[in-house]
């Protein structure tokens, strides 16, 4: 049985009531012949380890944004100026919206609503979304200069009405090679009123952005957009760690000092929003205060240059591959369950990596983001090891499989995952939950000599494991299957286990 909760990364804050339930299911488990897999080492999904210590997320390059002293504090001139042409479909002809620079079926999909809007006397509907030329898909986009590697958020209001299914709205901003700057979830209700949503990206090494709103993959019901807005932002969530330097020049090349000319940098809501471990996408940004005897003086040009995290998902961030810190409070973690527990085995949580090798921690070792996890996940299984020499290891199979994600041009990784399987021992067990190409996937760490089970269900067909049983016959050090859910549905358990087990004890 994987215990895969939360709690597991922040024992120290729980109570003694928390630890003494999470001792009676462990004894449980015991008394019923089970064996207890604790899962440890939250390196994808870093929540846990970021409750401890915010500043240990991986951050996105902001290099030289402009700043201007005004009396005490300097803030972000924007640099370029920017501002998208008609954000609040105003200005129209027929059915198509004046200023941008691309539409999806006008008259037949979009349209302009005078009747319902947020602001202004019009705003843009969406419906009959198989009326597109790609049914289902429906964009209206526009392209906007920017500068390489700063922080932008662009915001907007958006209103529903039986939207099916609500994860088909979407906003992006996209490079015009067609990469992905930004994979935030927008948490979309079926049906409701206006709400302003704000997502945030860098432009990375870009000069030109694609702006998209739209649906993906939508059957039915209908959305209103308007008033969108795009500016650059300042020192959002800024973070403060010796991988993540803050640089403050002067145009003559000069570098300001922290606590001499401009006090400590910090942003007081980084990683504490809506609780301790997770990141709002935006909040206004603190300017950089100057500190009494300054060098800086009124209206002078400052060039800051500092690193930010970014969400991906609905709330993802991932914490750094370098950082000596993460390394110290993983150790801990592991310590901290084993004296608790003393689990028979351990899952180390390396799955679905989005965002990794940007910050000077990582770049200063000029290593792939491949070659980082490979060390990484050594060091990791290093750390359990000593805690519990005899215990079995396990690790999800997605980021050391290379036909799943351990390969180029995945999220906002910089540079490819190639490789990283070459940091796996080889008593490790891989959790293997590559049904889609498993032809593949299970011949690939059966050659490497990694033990496997199969990681299945996931919220959908409990039948399904059945073919995927036959499909692993014969390949070497095969032992078994996972049922995983996400939803906490335990009900097709049994379905499981009779698919799995042909109906046998």
């Amino acid at each position: 049985m994987v215990l895969g909760d939360y709690g597991l990364g922040i024992l120290p804050e729980k109570g003694q009531g928390y630890r003494r339930h999470l001792r009676a299911v462990s004894q449980e488990a015991h008394r019923l012949g089970l064996r207890v897999i604790a899962s440890v080492c939250p390196v994808g999904y870093s929540s846990s380890l970021l409750r401890r210590d915010p500043n240990l997320a991986e951050g996105l390059p902001v290099r030289r944004a402009l700043f201007r002293v005004r009396g005490r504090e300097a803030s972000l001139v924007p640099d370029p100026a920017i501002s998208l042409t008609e954000g609040g479909f105003e200005q129209w002809q027929g059915d198509r919206a004046g200023g941008w620079t691309w539409q999806d079926a006008p008259g037949s999909a979009t349209f302009r609503d005078t009747r319902v809007g947020h602001g202004g006397g019009a705003s843009m509907r969406m419906e009959s979304f198989g009326a597109s030329p790609k049914p289902g898909t429906v964009w209206v986009g526009q392209s906007l200069r920017v500068s390489p590697f700063r922080q932008y958020r662009l915001s907007f209001w958006l209103r529903t009405e039986g939207v099916d299914p609500p994860g088909a709205v979407q906003a992006l901003a996209i490079t015009p090679s067609e990469q992905r700057l930004s994979f935030q979830d927008l948490d979309v209700a079926p049906t409701q009123d206006w709400r302003r949503y704000d997502v945030v990206f860098n432009s990375l090494a870009n000069r030109e952005v694609r702006l998209a709103l739209g649906v993906a993959g939508a059957r039915g019901g209908r959305l209103w957009w308007d008033d969108v807005a795009v500016e650059e932002v300042g020192q959002l969530n800024v973070l403060r760690r010796p991988g993540c330097p803050l640089v403050v020049e002067g145009d003559d090349g000069t570098r300001y000092q922290e606590g001499r000319d401009f006090l400590p940098v910090a942003d007081p809501r980084l990683g504490t929003v809506p609780w301790r471990g997770a990141y709002e996408a935006y909040h206004p940004a603190p300017p950089l205060r100057l500190a009494p005897g300054t060098r800086l003086r009124e209206g002078q040009r400052l060039r800051v240059s500092f690193y930010a995290p970014v969400l991906v998902k609905r709330s993802q961030v991932t914490c750094c591959l370098s950082e000596p810190r993460v390394y110290s409070l993983l150790a801990q973690q592991v310590k901290e369950v084993e004296g608790l527990l003393h689990p028979w085995g351990y899952l180390m949580f390396h799955d679905e990596i989005r965002v990794a090798n940007w910050c000077a921690a990582c770049q200063a070792r000029k290593r792939t983001p491949g070659a980082l996890l490979a060390d990484n996940v050594r060091r990791c299984a290093a750390l359990v090891r000593r805690a519990h020499p005899k215990a079995p290891l396990f690790v999800w199979s997605d980021m050391f499989d290379p036909s799943h994600n351990a390969t180029s041009g995945y999220y906002l990784t910089n540079g490819s995952w190639a490789g990283s399987w070459k940091g796996l021992p080889r008593d490790v067990g891989v959790l293997n939950w590559n049904y889609e190409r498993r032809a593949r996937s299970l011949p690939f760490f059966a050659k490497q000599g990694h033990p496997q089970i199969l990681a299945g269900y996931y919220d959908g067909d409990p039948s399904r494991i059945a073919g995927w049983l036959k499909d692993a016959r014969g390949t070497p050090r095969f032992s078994g299957v996972l049922y995983t859910t996400w939803q906490s549905r335990y009900g097709d358990l049994e379905a499981f286990a009779r698919a799995a087990w042909g109906g046998k004890g």
